[in-house]
C-alpha cells in the first residue's frame, strides 16, 4: 500500500521483454476494471463505480515500468477518468449525491494513490459546481498530493491535477474569480504544484542502479514537459501582470531553479522561462533573470540559454522599434555584457567555443538593438580578445566557426567594410584564427566589398584592410605549400585582383598613396601571387595616368605631388618584380602597355625605357618559340602605334625588332614577322614615318625567306609537301 511514508523503491532489473509483459498486464488490469466501472456507471451504481475505478487506478502504483511505459499506462487510465468525471458531474446535477458528500466519499479509498486521483477528479466537479471557492478546493488538493512522494507516481499525479484544474483557476475574468486576492491564490496554486513536481522530477535521477544513470537522464528528459507545462499555465493567467511577475512569480521560479542544483532541470526550466513569458517582462526583469545564471551548475549549457534570451530580445527590438528607448532605459547591453563576464568567470573550465558563442549572441543583440553604437560593438570584440588572450591560434573547429560568425556579423549589418575597419579590436580577434580560416575570413571580407560595391578611398583604410586580408596576399608563418589546392589558390588571388580595382580616390595625390600602399603589400606575396595581383595594380595605375593626362595644365613638373612620371617609376619597380618570378611573357605585355601610356603622355625617355626592358626580357627570358612569335608581334604592334620617338630612338627600336623577327625558329614565322615589320616604316597618320625604301627592303627580305621556305619544303615534300606562305 502506498502512503506518505512510502520509501522510494528501485526499478527492478528486467529486460525489454519483461517490461512489455508488465505493461501488458497493467493495461489489461486497467481495461478489465474499466469494463466493470462502465457497467456500474451505466446502472448509476456510484459505490461500484468508485470501487472499480479505485482498482483501475491501483495499476498506477507499479514501480516496474520505465517512465515511457508508465506514461502509456497512465494515458489509458486518464482516458477512463474523463468518463468518470462526466458521471460525477451528472450525479451532482441530478441530485443523487451532493458534491460535498462525494468529495468525502472518495477519501475512503483504501490506497492513497487511487484516493488522490479520485479526489482530484471530484475536486474538478466540486470547483465547477461553485459550491465552494475554487481557491479552497485547489489548496486542499495540492496539499493532499504530498501524500505521494514516489518520484514517478507523484509526478504523474500532479500532472493530472494540473490538467484537470487549468481551466478552473480563479483568474481575472474567469467564472471562478472570487475576491481581489484570488489571483494570488491561483498563482500560488500553480507555483506550489510546479515546485513539488520539479522536486519529484529531480529525485527521479536517484531511481535504480548507478550504472543506469545515463539511461535515467534520457528518461527524465522525456518527462520534462510535464513540469514545464506549469510555467506555461502561469504565463496564461491574465492576472499575472508585470508587477506580479517581477515581485512574486519570477523570484519564486528562480529560487526553485537555483536550489534544485540539477543541471538538466536548470537548463530546461531557464529555457522555459525565456520561451513562455512575454518579451516585455524579460526586458523589465533583466537584471533579476541574469543574476541567476552565474548561480547555475557548472555543467549547465548556459551559453545556449543566454543566447536564446539575447536572440529573443533582439527580435523583439527589431519587430517593435518603439520599445528601443526601454532597452536604453534598462541598460540592456551593459547588463548582458556584465552577466556574460560573470558566467565566464564562474565557469573557468568553460570551453572557448562556449565563451565565443556567448559573444556572438551579444554582438548580434548589439547590432540589432544598438546599430549606431560602434563603441558597443568594439567592446564586445575586445571582451572576446580578453577571453582568448594567452592562448595560441584556435584549433577547435567549432570555436573557429564561431569566431568567423563573430567577425562576419558587422560586415553583414553595415554592408561596408569601412565601418568594420574603424573597430580597433576587429583585427585582434582575427589574429587568433588559424591560417586556413584567416584566408576564409579574408575571402568573406572581399566578397562583402564586391557585393556592396564598397569604394575604399584612403591609404590608411587600405593599410588596415590589407592587414585583415594578409592571409591571401602573403605566406603566413607555418603555412604549408603542399596544403594549398591550386583551384582554391587561383580563386583567392583573383578575388584580391578584383579588390584592387575597387580602390579609388578622385584626388590624384591620395590615389598615388593608395597605389604605393597596394604595391608595398602585394610585392610581399611571393612569385606565385604576383602574376595575379601585379596586372591589377598596373592597370589601376595606368587609369590614374590617363586621368592626369586628361587634366589641364602641366602634370609633369616635379612640384606636382602625383605625376605620370612618378607613377611610371612605381610601375617599373612593380613589373620588374614580376619579371623575376619568372613570368616574362606577362611582364613583357605590361611593359608594352606602360610604353604606350608613356607615349600618350609625351614621355619619350620613359617609353624608350619600357621598350628596352621588353627587349631584355625577350632576349634573356623568352625561349619558347611560340612565346617568341606572340611576343614579337606584340612588340611590332605597340611600336607601330608609337609617335613620340625621335629618329635615332625609333631606328634603334625598329632595327632591333626586325632583327628579332628574322631570327625566329621557323621560316614561315620569320617571313610573317619581317613582313609585319614593314609597317613600322610607313604610317599614314604619323608625319615623317614614310620610308618607302625601308618598306621595300622588308618586303624583299620577307620574300627571300618565303622562297627559302619553299625550297626547303620541296626538298622534303615526301614528308610535308609544298608550303605556301601567304602574306
Amino acid at each position: 500500500m502506498a502512503s506518505a511514508s512510502t520509501a522510494v523503491r528501485m526499478l527492478p532489473d528486467g529486460g525489454a521483454d519483461d517490461e512489455e509483459r508488465w505493461l501488458a498486464e497493467g493495461i489489461a488490469g486497467v481495461q478489465q476494471n474499466a469494463f466493470y466501472m462502465h457497467r456500474a456507471l451505466d446502472s448509476n451504481n456510484l459505490k461500484d463505480a468508485l470501487k472499480y475505478s479505485a482498482q483501475m487506478l491501483s495499476e498506477l502504483r507499479t514501480s516496474r515500468l520505465s517512465p515511457h511505459k508508465y506514461y502509456e499506462l497512465y494515458m489509458r487510465a486518464f482516458d477512463e477518468m474523463k468518463k468518470l468525471e462526466m458521471f460525477f458531474r451528472e450525479e451532482t446535477r441530478r441530485g443523487s449525491c451532493s458534491v460535498v458528500d462525494m468529495y468525502e466519499l472518495v477519501q475512503h479509498a483504501g490506497n492513497v494513490l487511487p484516493r488522490l486521483y479520485l479526489l482530484c477528479t471530484v475536486g474538478s466537479v466540486y470547483i465547477k459546481s461553485k459550491e465552494a471557492p475554487a481557491k479552497d478546493v485547489l489548496k486542499d488538493l495540492v496539499e493532499m498530493c504530498r501524500g505521494i512522494q514516489h518520484p514517478l507516481r507523484g509526478l504523474f499525479l500532479r500532472s493530472y491535477l494540473s490538467q484537470i484544474s487549468r481551466d478552473k483557476l480563479p483568474d481575472i475574468g474567469s467564472e471562478y474569480e472570487g475576491d481581489a486576492e484570488t489571483i494570488n491564490d491561483a498563482v500560488e496554486f500553480v507555483l506550489q504544484n510546479f515546485i513539488e513536481m520539479n522536486k519529484l522530477w529531480v529525485r527521479m535521477q536517484h531511481l535504480g542502479p548507478a550504472r543506469e544513470k545515463e539511461k535515467r537522464g534520457k528518461e527524465r528528459n522525456e518527462l520534462r514537459d510535464l513540469v514545464g507545462k506549469n510555467l506555461h499555465v502561469l504565463s496564461q493567467i491574465e492576472g499575472v501582470d508585470l508587477d506580479m511577475y517581477k515581485e512574486t512569480v519570477l523570484p519564486r521560479i528562480l529560487e526553485q531553479v537555483v536550489n534544485c542544483k540539477d543541471d538538466l532541470a536548470q537548463f530546461y526550466l531557464m529555457d522555459c522561462i525565456i520561451q513562455v513569458f512575454p518579451d516585455e517582462y524579460h526586458l523589465q526583469t533583466l537584471e533579476t533573470l541574469l543574476n541567476a545564471f552565474p548561480q547555475l551548475q557548472p555543467s549547465v549549457d548556459i551559453k545556449t540559454v543566454l543566447s536564446q534570451l539575447m536572440d529573443r530580445l533582439s527580435n523583439y527590438a527589431a519587430s517593435s522599434p518603439e520599445v528601443l528607448p526601454e532597452f536604453l532605459q534598462v541598460e540592456a547591453f551593459a547588463k548582458f555584457s556584465n552577466a556574460i563576464g560573470k558566467v565566464i568567470e564562474a565557469q573557468p573550465d568553460m570551453p572557448v567555443v562556449g565563451a565565443v558563442t556567448l559573444y556572438v549572441s551579444l554582438l548580434t543583440f548589439t547590432l540589432r538593438v544598438h546599430p549606431d553604437r560602434l563603441d558597443y560593438v568594439d567592446q564586445v570584440l575586445g571582451a572576446c580578445v580578453k577571453k582568448l588572450s594567452g592562448k595560441a591560434k584556435l584549433e577547435d573547429s567549432r570555436a573557429t566557426k564561431q569566431i568567423v560568425a563573430l567577425l562576419s556579423a558587422p560586415l553583414e549589418k553595415y554592408s561596408n567594410i569601412v565601418t568594420a575597419l574603424e573597430l580597433s579590436n576587429y583585427p585582434r580577434v582575427m589574429d587568433y584564427l588559424d591560417n586556413a580560416t584567416t584566408k576564409v575570413m579574408a575571402v568573406v571580407i572581399i566578397q562583402s566589398i564586391m557585393k556592396n560595391t564598397t569604394c575604399i578611398s584612403t591609404s590608411d583604410k587600405i593599410e588596415a584592410l590589407f592587414d585583415l586580408i594578409k592571409g591571401l596576399i602573403k605566406d603566413m608563418d607555418g603555412a604549408q605549400d603542399d596544403e594549398l589546392d591550386e583551384e582554391d589558390f587561383k580563386e583567392e588571388q583573383n578575388s584580391v585582383a578584383r579588390l584592387i580595382h575597387m580602390l579609388h580616390n578622385d584626388e590624384p595625390e591620395e590615389m598615388l598613396k593608395i597605389l604605393c600602399t597596394v604595391q608595398k603589400h602585394i610585392l610581399q606575396g611571393g612569385p606565385k601571387r604576383l602574376t595575379f595581383t601585379v596586372p591589377s595594380l598596373v592597370f589601376s595605375a595606368l587609369k590614374l595616368v590617363r586621368r592626369l593626362q586628361s587634366q589641364d595644365g602641366d602634370v609633369t613638373g616635379e612640384d606636382v605631388p602625383a605625376t605620370p612620371k612618378k607613377i611610371f617609376q612605381i610601375l617599373h619597380q612593380t613589373i620588374d618584380a614580376l619579371s623575376c618570378v619568372p613570368s616574362p611573357e606577362l611582364a613583357l605585355r605590361l611593359y608594352l602597355h606602360c610604353a604606350e601610356a608613356a607615349n600618350d603622355c609625351d614621355l619619350e625617355p620613359v617609353a624608350y625605357e619600357f621598350f628596352t626592358q621588353a627587349f631584355i626580357l625577350y632576349e634573356e627570358e623568352i625561349a619558347d618559340s611560340k612565346a617568341q612569335i606572340t611576343a614579337i608581334h606584340l612588340i611590332i604592334g605597340t611600336l607601330q602605334r608609337m609617335n613620340i620617338f625621335g629618329v635615332e630612338n625609333r631606328d634603334t627600336l625598329t632595327h632591333k625588332t626586325t632583327g628579332y623577327s628574322a631570327k625566329l625558329l621557323k621560316k614561315p614565322d620569320q617571313c610573317r614577322a619581317v613582313y609585319a615589320c614593314s609597317h613600322l616604316f610607313w604610317a599614314d597618320d604619323q608625319d615623317g614615318i614614310m620610308d618607302g625604301e625601308r618598306v621595300l627592303l622588308c618586303l624583299k627580305r620577307a620574300l627571300r625567306i618565303a622562297n627559302a621556305a619553299q625550297q626547303m619544303a620541296s626538298a622534303t615534300r615526301g614528308s610535308s609537301g609544298s608550303v605556301l606562305v601567304l602574306l
